[in-house]
């Protein structure tokens, strides 16, 4: 049987259940509840000390709740031994050892478990070779770089056939064109081997670009679980609002009928309406910005195909603007310019069922 035929390509079901785990007067769980789907890649994203690092411990067995539930396919695996679950972990650090070529590094967890030397080797082979590192078996973790290193631990974990895998910010310790590249190939490999994935991380790009859903924590709860579409167009607090992405929030006035006006424009409401003043969520590429007006731009950053002006209105609110690279080079600062949003549907900061 080979890797792709294995039983872990179904994926297994995982819930979190009410789990709560504190350090002292530290609370770093705070009843999670989550749920992740067969073959689900979720990821848990959030700000340092937010507790997605704690959630992944007890996932694999290093951290013992104080309270609640992790259930794998039903069964609660809480009181099972790590080395017992079902599981493995990939780490920031690679944690190869440096005595054994990668081949050995791949097959070490299945010679733990007494699997002939045959199969080792074969198993090993088929990962390497799946991996993109086919002919690099025989070399030590000195001999490899980085990326290299990382997607040997990622051969390491794959070849037990684990239920559930776990990804403990791989990609941190890499540059920024290896991160891109290997964050494709675990995507690639995830999908094609069908294997339940939850990945840490507290980088947007990366949990945004990889994930089915994205799970943002704060303070050892769930602010929000959701696509990264929805994330992003409709974050269900303040918290995620100013969290995924940057959001501009500008005065404006609900007039109780399902509209806002907003920097002179009246817009629908997406979602819970209000009356009186507000604050209308927009995001920058929801801007448009043209020469001559009462606003100033301040300052500019060039990101490629698009160019981030702030701009500061009449009033003294600094606000920021997307606009593709050639509709903004002549707008350098002190350019005086005109604001007005897209006519699109906009959230309300604070609306009941909106961003609270």
């Amino acid at each position: 049987m080979t890797l792709t035929d294995a039983p872990a390509r179904t994926g297994a079901a995982l819930r979190l259940r009410g789990l709560r785990r504190a350090f002292g007067s530290a609370v770093a769980l705070d009843g999670l509840d989550l749920e992740v789907a067969p073959g689900e890649l979720l990821s848990l994203l959030g700000p340092s000390g937010c507790g997605k690092t704690t959630a992944l411990r007890v996932l694999a067995g290093f951290e013992q709740p104080d309270e609640g539930q992790v259930l794998l396919d039903g069964e609660d695996i809480v009181p099972v031994p790590a080395n017992r679950r079902d599981t493995a972990m990939v780490f920031q650090s690679y944690s190869l050892f440096p005595h054994l070529t990668a081949a050995d590094n791949v097959a070490f967890g299945l010679r733990m478990r007494k699997v002939g030397g045959a199969e080792r080797r074969a198993r090993a082979a088929e990962l390497l070779d799946l991996i993109g590192l086919a002919g690099h078996g025989d070399r030590f973790p000195h001999q490899l770089s980085g990326g290299q290193q990382q997607r040997v631990a990622l051969a390491r974990a794959l070849a037990l056939r684990p239920r559930l895998l776990l990804l403990d910010e791989p990609l941190s310790a890499l540059d920024a064109q290896v991160r891109v590249t290997l964050r494709e190939e675990i995507r690639r490999l995830q999908l094609e081997l069908g294997i339940t994935t939850v990945f840490v991380t507290h980088d947007q790009e990366e949990a945004l670009s990889m994930a089915d859903r994205v799970a943002v924590m704060n303070k050892g709860r769930l602010e929000q679980c959701a696509t990264p579409t929805e994330l992003y167009a409709r974050p269900t607090t303040d918290f995620v609002a100013e969290f995924i992405g940057v959001m501009n929030r500008l005065q404006g006035h609900a007039g109780g009928d399902g509209t806002v006006e907003v920097l002179g424009v009246r817009l629908p409401v997406d979602g819970p309406d209000a009356r009186g003043e507000v604050r209308a969520l927009v995001r920058p590429e929801a801007l448009e910005v043209e020469p001559g007006g009462s606003a100033q731009v301040t300052g500019t950053a060039f990101h490629g195909p698009t160019i981030r002006l702030r701009i500061a209105l009449h009033d003294g609110t600094e606000v920021k603007a997307d606009l593709p690279t050639h509709a903004a080079t002549a707008l350098t600062p002190g350019t005086a310019v005109t604001v007005r949003p897209q006519r699109r549907p906009v959230l309300l900061a604070g609306a009941r069922g909106g961003a609270a």
